[in-house]
């Protein structure tokens, strides 16, 4: 009677359509109000420490679940998030939830203008906010948990390149400047062409133009929630949120359609990768108004959004790794000169860079190494890839171009603040973005460590290798290698320390230091140039 019971099983299973053998995808979506309850505060963003009455800030959160996982992704109005901050407010949510700690992603937009949760440069944390901070985080979470209701996904993507470009600019042979430590290290510097375009001979790297979204729908077509991503640094003058809590509003009375007992439509604007990136094009000086900026990027929002596809099943996931990274800590010579500044200021809070970088020599020697956190997510087709840093442009296209999903966001900023992360050719060229400090004290491996490593975690996540990084192809690729050359090198690495040869069993190149990667779009032609 058992193969009688097994054979009447099979029958059955082959009544059920492939889709009843999914769950139904359930999303969730809310707003909390992270606005702090006394004022003065500390705000983070500057060299030197200030306060304000930062206003109309937010914790917007989105919660999905396919019936077997649930993850939660959280985007708050803030400069900078430290792990142990963002840590605690996931395990005060799980014990409150039903979604782990390590299904749990939460982010900064990285505005200037919002209250201090973490120390960096010549900014502390401020102490009556981040508990509270923490608190409303994870209600973020647990009220985005009780709006779960049946849903469809869908993933947009549109150039927006006339809002993103770089800032970061490669200083002329003999226009070298000095850094905080009295040494003629800056080779590179953020904003120097806007001084002299004379002083400078180019960009050091490329911009990343794509806007792209994951956008949520009732099954009737209601917007539930938009997770948008875009690299650029910020815009401030819209208030504390700056221009991140700018366009969430504007989108939000654009698209919102729910009645009422239904929860309002969310937007959600993450922060891409944009350690060297900023909205203001040098070579042609164009420059726009912040409310010309924020309506163009929702405009830009809505064009995507008319030739989203949206489907219920999305099979979900989330892996998370923790990693182990050395701080650049202070030579002895360099220790000494930074006690001795300390010594001389006391208890007061530090007014020069030089007192800056001295006060931030004594935390890196002080804790020599840190953890990272690194995580990956798969929402159906569509990938998420996290660093806790300001991550270089080139950094996300590395990720984006040899993830095992052609449709990827990176977001950055998330589930800590660990400072910049430039690719190691760019520590040569020295500039703010290298100076050893909380804000960019990895050590000069960080960056290629963790773009492996969220790479794997895509692999896990989407059970697909990762692709391989190829030259584009092009006419004049098929006349180069139609003439059977010795060596052929496309210069389209975007990583080093060499350059693939596509000649079969020739040897690559070595790239000397010095030498930036400049990967442009939307020809996604490369090419090299080195800085002096």
């Amino acid at each position: 009677m058992a193969w009688l019971r097994c054979a009447v099983c099979t029958l059955l299973l082959s009544f059920i359509s492939a889709s009843d053998l999914y769950a139904e995808l359930q999303v969730g979506a809310a707003v909390v109000d992270i606005t702090p309850e006394t004022f003065p505060v500390l705000i983070n963003g500057s060299f030197y420490p200030r306060q304000g009455e930062p206003k109309d800030i937010h914790a917007r959160a989105i919660v999905v679940d396919d019936g077997t996982t649930r993850l939660a992704m959280v985007v708050a109005d803030s400069c900078m998030l430290p792990k142990d901050l963002t840590d605690s407010a996931k395990q005060l949510a799980a014990a409150r939830s039903q979604i782990r700690p390590d299904h749990m992603m939460i982010s900064a937009t990285h505005t200037h203008s919002a209250p201090a949760s973490m120390g960096c440069l010549g900014t502390d944390a401020d102490p009556t906010y981040v508990p509270y901070l923490r608190i409303k985080l994870a209600e973020a979470i647990l009220e985005a948990e009780k709006n779960l209701a049946p849903a469809k996904i869908g993933w947009g993507s549109v150039d927006a390149n006339q809002f993103t470009a770089l800032r970061r600019w490669i200083l002329r042979p003999g226009m070298e400047r000095e850094d905080p430590f009295g040494e003629k290290t800056v080779r590179a510097s953020m904003h120097t062409a806007r001084d002299n375009m004379a002083n400078v001979t180019g960009e050091s790297g490329p911009e990343d133009p794509e806007l792209s979204m994951i956008a949520f729908q009732s099954l009737d077509g209601r917007p539930i929630a938009l997770l948008a991503n875009f690299s650029m640094h910020y815009y401030s003058g819209g208030g504390a949120a700056d221009y991140f809590g700018a366009y969430c509003s504007k989108l939000e009375e654009a698209l919102d359609k729910s009645s009422e007992g239904q929860p309002p439509f969310v937007a959600i604007m993450s922060h891409g990768c944009s350690g060297d990136i900023w909205r203001l094009d040098y070579r042609t000086g164009t420059n726009q108004t912040f409310d010309g900026f924020v309506d163009g990027m929702v405009a830009k929002t809505q064009q995507a959004l008319k030739d989203v596809e949206y489907q219920a099943e999305a099979p979900l996931a989330m892996a998370e790794t923790r990693m182990k990274l050395n701080y650049r800590v202070p030579s002895v010579d360099r220790l000494k000169w930074a006690e001795e500044i300390v010594a001389q200021m006391g208890d007061r809070a530090p007014k020069t860079p030089a007192e800056v970088y001295a006060r931030e020599q004594i935390f890196l020697h002080e804790k020599k190494s840190t953890e990272i956190v690194l995580q990956a997510i798969r929402l159906g087709e569509i990938a998420i890839a996290t660093t806790p840093n300001e991550t270089y442009a080139l950094t996300g296209l590395k990720l984006k171009a040899r993830s095992p999903s052609t449709k990827t966001m990176v977001i950055e900023l998330a589930n800590g603040g660990d400072g910049y992360i430039p690719p190691p050719e760019q520590h040569v060229l020295g500039g703010y973005n290298t100076w050893a400090a909380r804000s960019a004290g990895l050590e000069t491996t960080a960056e290629p460590k963790i773009a492996d490593a969220d790479l794997t975690l895509l692999e896990t996540v989407t059970g697909k290798p990762r692709r391989e990084s190829l030259p584009p192809a092009s006419k004049m690729a098929e006349t180069i290698t139609s003439l059977k050359p010795v060596s052929y090198f496309p210069l389209h690495d975007m990583e080093g320390p060499t350059a693939a040869n596509m000649i079969a069993n020739a040897s690559p190149a070595e790239i000397e230091d010095g030498v930036v990667s400049i990967w442009k779009e939307p020809m996604a032609l490369p090419w090299r140039r080195k800085a002096t």
